[in-house]
């Protein structure tokens, strides 16, 4: 072990270095003040940004990094002002721990937009000066504010990686108004996120195409997931011809480079694209957005107000991730399958049975 103090009362694992190698580490959660819930952690989803700052992909990674920002658990304190929780609930906590609470956008329930910056569940400054760290642990405390009820019928594992790859799909979904049954939605990419966007897809009544790179996920799109279509990733713009005008909604879960303007094209007048993956540009010929009126945006996971209404959505819908359980042991290697997208369609970590 690696210890931050002599009386640590948190087991995690964390990365050390740019290597990204996570190893057990024992370290302190803060007292539960009065606003705030302490969480004895279950289940928690591994996510690409778990990559990112363990590896210091983005060169601003603060070591040791314990990542993890799909958490489910149970409360096991609260603190003396909190009245929407209390001990044994079954909770989650999802990319974000802190805002300013004061702002048009905090105020809304959507902190995730906050003006000075939500803080991330890891590697963030929380406002004390500490470096926030997330679920590859046994506990966390949290302002009440941002904890979610995880409803009673939602098995934990499942709920975990909602909190992520559900919430960023869900949310933009909703905003742009794609849950009207009948309409058509394509969905790029069939990855941690894509399948829940087809998912949701199908829950909203939407008829779903999916485009992929990868001709060995069309049985999977189509049979198992449930989606109506299954076209090859638009490389030189002509495979998807037949489809132009034919879209209503196209959510891009893709974050690989990859051509726009052929995608565009596919949009009914009026329709909407929304980007959710981080290819490292986009662009595409102002004709292929302006004629027919369409609508490009970007979106990141979700609001406080938006994330527990689609947690009860999933729950009432039965809308559930596809996941592999593992162990914390495998923690290392569940990241490396991530990298290579060896993974139907998200690893969750047994942390209550595993970490000891």
């Amino acid at each position: 072990m690696a210890p931050e103090t002599t009386h640590a009362n948190c087991l995690g694992w964390a990365a050390r270095d740019p290597s990204g190698v996570l190893s057990p580490y024992e370290f302190n959660r803060r007292a539960v003040a009065a606003d705030d819930v302490s969480i004895k952690i279950t289940h928690c989803g591994v996510c690409y940004a778990d990559v990112v700052w363990t590896k210091n992909l983005h060169r601003d990674s603060k070591y040791p990094v314990v990542p993890g920002h799909e958490i489910v658990g149970i409360v096991k304190e609260v603190g003396q002002n909190v009245d929407r929780f209390k001990v044994g609930d079954h909770v989650g906590v999802g990319t974000y721990v802190n805002s300013c609470r004061d702002c048009e956008y905090c105020n809304e329930g959507m902190e995730v937009n906050c003006v000075k910056g939500s803080v991330f569940t890891f590697n963030g400054v929380d406002a004390d000066g500490t470096v926030t760290k997330g679920g590859y642990s046994s506990s966390i405390v949290v302002h009440e504010r941002y904890c979610y009820r995880i409803p009673d019928n939602l098995p934990s594992h499942l709920a975990a990686p909602l909190l992520c790859a559900g919430i960023t799909v869900y949310s933009p979904m909703i905003r742009h108004n794609m849950n009207q049954p009948g309409k058509s939605l394509g969905v790029v990419g069939l990855g941690g996120l894509g399948h829940m966007a087809v998912k949701f897809g199908k829950a909203f009544g939407l008829k779903v195409t999916v485009f992929s790179t990868s001709i060995s996920k069309k049985e999977e799109a189509l049979s198992v997931l449930g989606a109506d279509n299954f076209v090859i990733h638009l490389m030189n713009g002509n495979e998807g011809d037949y489809l132009t005008g034919s879209l209503d909604f196209i959510v891009d879960t893709a974050s690989g480079d990859h051509q726009f303007e052929p995608y565009l094209w596919l949009l009914k007048t009026f329709g909407a694209y929304v980007l959710v993956g981080f290819p490292s540009e986009v662009k595409f010929s102002p004709a292929s957005l302006l004629l027919g009126m369409k609508t490009f945006s970007g979106s990141i996971t979700g609001g406080t107000k938006v994330t527990q209404e689609m947690l009860e959505f999933c729950a009432a819908n039965k809308v559930y991730p596809n996941v592999e359980v593992v162990p914390i042991e495998y923690a290392n290697e569940a990241i490396e399958r991530l990298i290579k997208r060896d993974v139907k369609y998200r690893f969750v970590i047994d942390i209550e049975n595993s970490l000891k």
